[in-house]
């Protein structure tokens, strides 16, 4: 993708920060940055791709959604927040970040970007005279393109930065093009379960059957996540918690299958811990009477 074109539509929101060093500044003495190109102007072009520090403002802290991971399914906006928690002797001016995926902060590497709209604007909140947290929504469609804040399925999982900057009351300026999140964003799970027969003999078959699927963000629907791990579990009535009875793993189709011996009147459910790509998820229970 064209991180270049992409980066350029967050000038809106972040470059409110950058455009606040005045172009004198960067002529200052030997060894500055060039960012005269951040001047004010009618449209900002882009932001820059590499990292830059004028002054004495550091960012000290990155949070992403909380610091919960991201589930996003196939139709439904997932709105998050990037904080960025940044210092300077003068008190911070302003701040904010965006998501972008890949190893390095280039054309070669970028293959997608969670960027805040044009119309967003920081919200910072004052620590102390020196310290404040700035903060940026951003809004993940999944029916978008990649260029309009939408996602793939090979974008699931870890691998996202931060492109955060911060200034300070003194119009210093810090620009890092990759902070680390430990955030994921993750492809959201369904999880169902049926037993059957209901009612049934005690000492007769139960079979519970069920089927885990998770978005497909490629094709905008639900599809099986096959050759999965799930705990079927089951709570006798009147008792306050699930037990493990066996692990099923789900077939080619993502749909689970397995049999029982009826005993007790009870509630069973289906459990899966969740991958890296994808959250953990538990069914609706389902009641059996045993007669």
């Amino acid at each position: 993708m064209r991180i270049r074109t992409t980066v350029a539509a967050v000038s809106g929101a972040l470059a409110l920060s950058a455009l606040a060093v005045p172009a004198a500044q960067a002529v200052d003495g030997p060894g500055t940055p060039d960012v005269s190109r951040f001047a004010p102007r009618a449209a900002a072009d882009e932001l820059p791709m590499e990292d830059i520090q004028i002054g004495d403002t550091k960012i000290t802290k990155v949070v992403v959604n909380g610091g919960k991971n991201i589930v996003v399914g196939t139709t439904a906006k997932k709105k998050v927040t990037v904080a960025v928690t940044a210092t300077d002797a003068a008190g911070i001016g302003l701040g904010g970040g965006f998501l972008w995926h890949g190893k390095k902060f280039a054309e070669s590497s970028v293959d997608g970007m969670l960027v805040p709209a044009d119309s967003a604007r920081p919200t910072c909140k004052k620590l102390n005279a020196t310290t404040s947290t700035c903060s940026l929504p951003v809004t993940i469609d999944p029916k978008a393109s990649l260029d309009k804040n939408g996602l793939r399925n090979h974008l699931a999982g870890g691998g996202w930065n931060v492109y955060g900057m911060a200034t300070g009351k003194d119009e210093d300026l810090v620009i890092k093009t990759q902070l680390k999140t430990a955030v994921r964003v993750q492809r959201a799970a369904r999880l169902t379960v049926n037993a059957s027969p209901e009612p049934v003999k005690k000492g007769k078959a139960i079979t519970v059957s069920g089927a885990l699927t998770r978005a497909n963000w490629d094709t905008k629907k639900y599809a099986g996540y096959t050759q999965q791990p799930v705990k079927l579990q089951f709570k006798k009535k009147g008792a306050s918690s699930y037990t493990t009875v066996k692990t099923v793993k789900s077939d080619s189709k993502g749909n689970l299958k397995t049999t029982v011996k009826a005993s007790v009147d009870g509630t069973f459910r289906y459990v899966f811990a969740g991958t890296s790509t994808t959250p953990a998820v538990t069914s609706a229970g389902d009641f059996v009477d045993v007669r």
